[in-house]
């Protein structure tokens, strides 16, 4: 097991940090990347799938900001420019719970700069502004849509002849890094889920446990779901590597449940001791013990909802205000942009860009 831990207290591996940050052409200013949204209809939801395409862009397009809102900065992409000629590894993005393909666009965009196309979606019933608890946990439906996705990649001149087969990359964050585990292989169990949540929402826990808490407030019963359905496996073969960033679902797992996942793994975890998600936290969890030959990055200070957007100075009091979650809160010392330029990094380094 490969392990980084980049810290204040770990001067050695924050060296080593530094050598992987510059070991590419990230240092230097980077042309933007290319853009196109695009939507496909999605007949396990019967309704439409909304998403974007980031790729090395040739040429003109049109300079815009996007996923810019009042609480974060946004990024400069090149829309509709052509697609620069070359073959390139396909990253296919998942949001976290409640999120937004537009919330990872630092990350689409960064890797797409280093020479990757990215596709992301917003996955119906567990993003902003489409959201049911219980629909939520058919988390095999997140699933279908990557692998949807890549149908329509397949299906398009125009992107299909740029992609390495040999380099299909499942990342997400969050529930999304689950839902890339899942693609990839990794399959899940309702009971260790279960388990999971009787043990957050005990009274010590529950300031972190938001998602138990919630199903709880919603009556929903994990128990009554389908574990038939919840530890199925959901591999899609075209799927060659895995990176997942503070992953969801690993509770109660053993080594029956990665029998099927692809040998190319990555894990990012953010965040040590109390800054640390419980729900997320795959060394508490024992999923990383199952993993032995994973690459496994750990950045702290941080936090979970550091792998969000770059926050503006009044993002943290507008959040407030509106009794959001406090996503742009933290540990005092964690650099943002410092972060996400590590993880950049690392999942390029993985795809050789």
């Amino acid at each position: 097991m490969r392990i980084l831990q980049c810290g204040s207290h770990f001067m050695g591996n924050l060296s080593l940090l530094i050598a992987l940050l510059f070991a590419t052409p990230f240092a230097a200013q980077a042309d933007p990347a290319g853009y196109k949204t695009f939507s496909r209809f999605a007949p396990h939801h019967g309704q439409d799938l909304e998403g974007g395409i980031w790729y090395p862009a040739f040429g003109s397009g049109r300079e815009t900001m996007i996923s810019e809102n009042a609480v974060f900065y946004g990024v400069t992409v090149s829309k509709d420019a052509p697609m620069a000629n070359g073959d390139y590894p396909l990253v296919l993005l998942s949001h976290g719970l409640g999120g937004h393909f537009h919330s990872l666009t630092w990350l689409a965009a960064g890797l797409a700069e280093r020479g990757a196309i990215v596709i992301a979606v917003n996955h119906p019933h567990s993003t902003f502004g489409d959201f049911d608890s219980e629909a939520a946990l058919d988390h095999w439906t997140r699933v279908q849509d990557l692998s949807l996705v890549l149908d329509r990649v397949f299906d398009d001149p125009e992107i299909a002849p740029h992609v390495d087969p040999d380099r299909i990359v499942a990342a997400g964050f969050s529930y999304g890094g689950w839902t890339a585990l899942s693609v990839g292989g990794l399959r899940g169990d309702l009971d260790g889920f279960a388990t999971y949540c009787r043990l957050a929402l005990r009274p010590e826990n529950q300031a972190i446990s938001i998602f138990c808490h919630d199903l709880a407030q919603a009556k929903v019963d994990s128990l009554a779901l389908s574990a038939e359905a919840w530890a199925a496996s959901y591999a899609d073969d075209r799927i060659t590597h895995v990176a997942a960033i503070d992953p969801g679902l690993t509770w109660g797992l053993d080594a029956t449940h990665t029998t099927g996942l692809v040998s190319h793994v990555t894990l990012i975890g953010l965040g040590k001791g109390s800054d640390r998600l419980m729900a997320t936290d795959f060394d508490a969890s024992g999923f990383a013990a199952l993993l032995p030959d994973a690459d496994i990055l750990r950045l702290s200070p941080a936090f979970h909802f550091s792998a969000l957007p770059l926050c503006k100075p009044d993002g943290a009091v507008i959040l407030k205000e509106e009794g959001d979650d406090p996503v742009c809160n933290g540990p005092d010392s964690a650099d943002r942009a410092s972060l996400h330029a590590a993880m950049i990094s690392k999942l390029a380094t993985d795809l050789d860009l």
